[in-house]
């Protein structure tokens, strides 16, 4: 019986520990894990969804650069192939993200013709790149698949913007009446 109670009082404790995380009234934000803290605060603190998908396109940007970068590097390193599928997962997180973004925003029938501009031409220089480095990319076998997946993820994207800028309702005109 002596046993008992010291193990009820320590439940019995931890319970009211654990109790303010039970009584939260809302999910806490899941931050994309391709995403430092000061990208998502940027996501999160964008005004205008235009913002919001420049700013993923902008990420992507950064994870290609990075990713050309991790190629031209000529220092033999153990975790290459892991760093270098990790950065091609994160560009193809953005501009997934990018993409459904544009669909969502489609749907609303916001006005996102700036970042759509700018995710068409940024796009194409993307799949440009990533088609070259499928062609002679050095050490290709250890990202091959990865590299597929982020041409497959670009074309899709950029198919969605051109389908996005079709769908959008024409921007207002000015008209003068004489």
């Amino acid at each position: 019986m002596r046993a008992r109670v010291p193990l009820t009082i320590l439940l019995s404790g931890l319970f009211f520990l654990s109790k303010p995380a039970l009584l939260r009234s809302e999910p806490p934000q899941q931050k994309k894990d391709y995403l430092s803290d000061l990208e998502a605060d940027k996501i999160r603190d964008a005004e205008t969804p235009s913002e919001r998908i420049k700013l993923f396109v902008s990420f992507a940007a950064d994870r290609l650069k990075k990713f050309q970068y991790e190629l031209g590097r000529t220092a033999a390193e153990r975790n290459r192939p892991e760093m270098l599928n990790s950065l091609l997962n994160a560009y193809t997180g953005c501009i997934d993200d990018a993409a459904d973004l544009v669909d969502l925003e489609t749907e609303k029938q916001s006005n996102i013709r700036e970042a759509l501009k700018d995710f068409q031409a940024k796009g194409k220089e993307f799949l440009d790149t990533l088609e070259k480095i499928s062609k002679s990319g050095p050490d290709l076998d250890s990202y091959k698949e990865t590299l597929r997946d982020a041409i497959e993820g670009t074309r899709d994207a950029l198919k969605d913007v051109d389908e996005a800028g079709k769908k959008l309702a024409p921007p207002p005109s000015s008209r003068r009446k004489p």
